[in-house]
């Protein structure tokens, strides 16, 4: 992947994961559509994102693929995530799911395909069996779920190779026994909401950090996010301010004691909770 030569870097800018180079930063598309979401892929990418995250249950493949187009980058120097829904799970919805991401995003191939929610509804084996077949045909380069809990995830490693477990994370929320999982596996962490949906903004232990670095909050919760091991984030923004601030993380790094206080905040504040979602084990636990 080819990075704008003026964009500051440092050694956490990629990660590899299983000897899978990924980046570490991505834009998460999630509520954003149309024009709006079109044009935040577009600067993203433009700006130095190389990681664009959508789902089908977003409905905004279309936006997010004319973004792309937009901001004339070769196929090969940016990934796309993008994930199949919760109740489409059988192989026959599977297979269509991703036919309809790759017409929609008018690519040949997702480079992560992600179930979206577990559902005990459907053979999981079965599913994963069904990604793998994808993955072997070329359609899907890496495949992995999304929303498990560690036990799922577990689960999920028994049939197929996850490359990622894609979940809630940010200072308010603890993930530790999952980090345990993923790092055992040599997987990935993707964090989404890691801006705890603009709440990390409001922390004053966030901000007196940042103040040292002449950072923000939002800085600093995606710094001590990026800096764990097998961590990756995709914070959503729809405007080129807060898309290029919430890059500027690479010229600078935690010490100790900023990483002590963050482990202080509490860890239970769970944001992205469904009926459907599944029953998370320890989850004070941070």
């Amino acid at each position: 992947m080819n990075y704008p030569a003026d964009l500051e870097t440092d050694r956490l800018f990629t990660k590899t994961i299983d000897d899978h180079v990924f980046p570490t930063f991505g834009l998460g598309t999630f509520e954003l559509a149309g024009d709006e979401c079109r044009k935040a892929v577009a600067h993203a990418l433009e700006a130095g994102y190389r990681h664009i995250d959508t789902a089908r249950m977003y409905k905004n493949e279309t936006s997010v693929g004319l973004g792309m187009k937009d901001a004339g980058l070769n196929r090969n120097d940016f990934l796309v995530t993008s994930k199949v829904w919760w109740d489409d799970l059988s192989p026959e919805n599977i297979q269509a799911e991703i036919e309809a991401s790759l017409r929609d995003l008018q690519t040949d191939y997702l480079d992560l395909a992600l179930i979206h929610w577990p559902n005990p509804a459907y053979s999981l084996k079965t599913s994963i069996e069904t990604l793998e077949k994808l993955k072997d045909s070329g359609k899907i380069r890496l495949y992995g779920v999304s929303n498990f809990t560690p036990s799922l995830f577990a689960e999920a490693t028994d049939y197929g190779d996850i490359f990622a477990n894609q979940v809630e994370y940010h200072p308010f929320l603890g993930q530790q026994q999952l980090l345990g999982a993923v790092r055992h596996n040599s997987s990935a962490l993707i964090a989404y909401s890691p801006l705890a949906q603009g709440k990390v903004g409001d922390n004053s232990t966030l901000s007196e950090i940042g103040s040292k670095y002449g950072k923000n909050s939002q800085q600093v919760a995606l710094r001590w996010l990026i800096e764990q091991d097998n961590v990756l984030v995709i914070p959503r923004s729809s405007t080129p301010e807060h898309i290029d601030s919430n890059l500027d993380i690479f010229d600078f790094e935690l010490d100790e004691t900023d990483h002590q206080r963050i482990a202080g905040l509490p860890k239970n504040q769970r944001i992205i909770n469904p009926d459907f979602a599944p029953d998370w084990e320890n989850p004070n636990e941070g």
